[in-house]
């Protein structure tokens, strides 16, 4: 226990005026002549004693009721656990600042960042003398003790809001690891948060790993958010691709949310010219109500041969700005070349994958992605593979050794092979021997046969780039529409292949296996099946939409499109990978800031590692002046780091655990929780509560005792 004012003890001195008033106000028994001696002296004693024992009852009560109150003027208080101390004492103090973007929200004509700085300030300046003290952010570095009360100053001036910000629970751990190597006895965390749910996850192990090295330690959560937000908010920018062919237009869809009262915004889409000064391409004028969230979409035709950066934005101002503008980055490149060897009649076989790589109207109107071309089976081995982007191989027969080596010596090189097996493949022991498994992902066993129907192909984990367009459908597309009735049961698979989409049996319909810097891609039921046939599957025809994508994305997967990652999350490491036939030393990096860097890249895997992408923007990289390399990537803020749903006090406290936490909101209630946490819990209004009962009972027995 300890006393705010130690002093005012002295007060209980005082219990001597009662001692000596109740002595001097003493009442005095009368002298009564009566016959019965004895009776009055009998009744004489029993009053003494009831007298006595009145007089000693009251005596208590006067002498309780100013102790009590001398107590509670000297504001004593208690702590069950950790240290004990003076107020004054020094503390070891990790002050820890939420700067993510979403800080940067203005409310009253100030940032969230500003309000945590200035009542930071506040309290740095209320710490006692000789205190260590520690400034975190949410970047996440490894923190110190600062050297002085100034330099901890300056650190707080200095904070500024971060894209890769870290949960605030790992920053809390930081702290906490922090105050453990302290060897003070007092240990205090401040907290400065909006309290947006998106900073404190569940998943808070570390934290409450950390908080049973400093069990005495007082945590206060300094709550400088606002209950209710005004907000406009785009999501994440989805591209048709990053990487598309000239004769395909660029897709880009996002989403437009909103907090507080509905409204109407535009919507504008900008592109960077040569002189990276943006020109707007599109606008939309978009209505959405409160709460809710509208789809947006732009469409962009005819962009020229290589890369093109830009962004879409909401006009106007809002209260958090950070998330009003998306970029992105996309490379244009010629048509891939896709060669289809198909049994004969080859066009017949290979209608249903190149009407789907190409239609016919997208090929009159110069449009199609892939430059098919079609040609027999038989003259796979004589025909050269130099230029093409990826071959498929339509329901082979039995191939020579030298056209497996030559399939598999094509992949190697880095372009992609895709295989349907189907009812030509009888000769299983053809396809077992050594040269054809090199690229099969497994030895053929049998055809199974499922003529009721009842099997189909069942997706199910969609984050493989074939099937990643299908992932906002995932449970939505009926396979079961597209029935299987014949496919190739294989034996154990190959090391390193991997299924990427099974059947309802669990049997594996689509493989990949990798080979040196290319890619395998085999299909265990064809896509070539002539109408008068018995079909092996109905998957090309009726409802052509999933066939259709899958294909095509099959076939981006194999020419290399679906590799080039051009957009990234702040603070993911951005590999861009270099053209072969355009060897330099080094590269300028010019970052949104046109801050440049030079950059060497890794001659071994021939790609360029860029590690610093703190900040949202376009990136442009060079080398070799006019002639030579002129590309770039973009950086964007993920759209969940601005969610502004608040989580609750109790899901805070749950959060920490049975670390004890105080959440204040103002500088009177950080006073009042820190005096708490240092000195304990004052039992004042206790003791002032006593003293009015010891009072009453004074007043009561009084005034029975001198009633004449």
């Amino acid at each position: 226990m300890t006393f705010v004012n130690a002093s005012l003890l002295a007060g209980t001195a005082l219990v001597v005026l009662p001692i000596v008033l109740h002595l001097v106000m003493r009442r005095k028994p009368r002298l009564i002549e009566f016959p019965a001696l004895r009776f009055v002296h009998k009744r004489h004693q029993s009053n003494r004693r009831r007298l006595r024992l009145q007089h000693l009852l009251l005596l208590a009560l006067r002498v309780g009721a100013i102790a009590l109150l001398a107590l509670a003027l000297a504001r004593p208080s208690i702590r069950l656990s950790g240290a004990l101390g003076s107020q004054e004492a020094p503390v070891a103090a990790v002050l820890a600042f939420d700067t993510s973007m979403r800080m940067q929200y203005r409310h009253q004509n100030r940032t969230r960042l500003e309000a945590a700085q200035e009542i930071g300030l506040w309290l740095l300046a209320q710490l006692p003398q000789e205190s260590q003290v520690a400034v975190l952010d949410s970047r996440l570095v490894s923190g110190a003790f600062q050297a002085d009360r100034g330099a901890a100053k300056h650190r707080i001036e200095r904070l500024e809001t971060v894209a890769n910000s870290q949960p605030m629970t790992a920053v809390v751990a930081e702290g906490l690891r922090l105050l453990a190597q302290s060897e003070l006895a007092r240990k205090e965390i401040y907290v400065f948060s909006d309290m947006a749910q998106v900073a404190w996850p569940a998943h808070a192990a570390p934290m409450q790993e950390r908080a049973s090295a400093v069990p005495g330690a007082g945590v206060y959560v300094i709550d400088v958010g606002t209950g209710e937000h005004v907000n406009y908010a785009l999501g994440d920018l989805r591209l048709s691709s990053q990487v598309i062919s000239q004769r395909s237009p660029l897709r880009i869809e996002t989403t437009l949310t909103h907090r507080g009262p509905g409204g109407q915004r535009t919507m504008e889409l900008y592109l960077l010219d040569r002189n990276r000064q943006p020109l707007k391409r599109n606008e939309k004028s978009v209505k959405v109500e409160s709460g809710q969230s509208e789809p947006i979409e732009f469409g962009v035709e005819g962009l020229a041969l290589g890369t093109h950066q830009g962004y879409v934005q909401i006009a106007g101002e809002d209260s958090l700005a950070c998330d009003d503008r998306r970029y992105f980055t996309v490379e244009v490149r010629p048509a891939w070349r896709v060669l289809i060897a198909a049994p004969s009649p080859a066009d017949t076989h290979a209608l249903f994958l190149s009407q789907a790589l190409a239609p016919t109207e997208f090929r009159r109107a110069g449009r199609a992605r892939f430059d098919c071309e079609v040609i027999p089976l038989e003259k796979l081995g004589e025909h050269r593979l130099e230029g093409y982007a990826a071959v498929f191989v339509l329901d082979p027969a039995p191939l020579g050794p030298a056209v497996w080596k030559k399939l598999a010596d094509f992949a190697s090189d880095g372009q992609g092979v895709g295989l349907f097996l189907g009812r030509r493949a009888e000769s299983i022991d053809s396809f077992n021997e050594l040269a054809a498994q090199t690229l099969l992902p497994g030895k053929l066993l049998i055809q199974a046969r499922r003529p009721d129907g009842d099997l189909a192909l069942s997706p199910r984990d969609y984050q493989h780039p074939i099937l990643s367009p299908l992932r906002s459908q995932a449970g939505l597309i009926p396979w079961d529409d597209f029935p299987v009735f014949r496919y190739w049961h294989l034996d154990s698979l190959a090391p390193g292949v991997h299924v990427v989409v099974p059947f309802t049996d669990g049997r594996p319909a689509i493989l990949e296996r990798p080979l040196g810097r290319g890619r395998v891609l085999t299909m265990t039921t064809p896509i070539s099946d002539l109408p008068s046939q018995e079909p092996w599957n109905l998957l090309p025809v009726g409802d052509p939409g999933p066939f259709v994508i899958l294909a095509n994305q099959m076939a981006s997967y194999l020419v290399g499109a679906s590799d080039e990652q051009l957009n990234y999350f702040a603070g993911q490491t951005a590999v861009l990978a270099l053209r072969p036939n355009q060897p330099f030393r080094s590269y300028l990096l010019t970052g949104p800031d046109n801050t440049e860097l030079r950059l060497t890249p890794d001659a071994r895997q021939n790609v360029l590692v860029v590690t610093s992408t703190d900040r949202p923007g376009n990136y442009r990289v060079q080398a070799g002046g006019a002639g030579g390399v002129d590309r770039g990537f973009s950086v964007n803020l993920a759209a969940a780091q601005t969610q502004l749903d608040r989580i609750t006090d109790e899901q805070l406290v749950k959060l920490f655990g049975q670390l004890p936490c105080r959440i204040a909101r103002s500088r009177e209630q950080i006073d009042r929780d820190v005096s708490a946490g240092r000195v304990g819990r004052e039992l004042f209004p206790l003791l002032i509560g006593m003293v009015v009962v010891v009072l009453a009972l004074e007043h009561v027995v009084a005034n029975r005792f001198y009633r004449p």
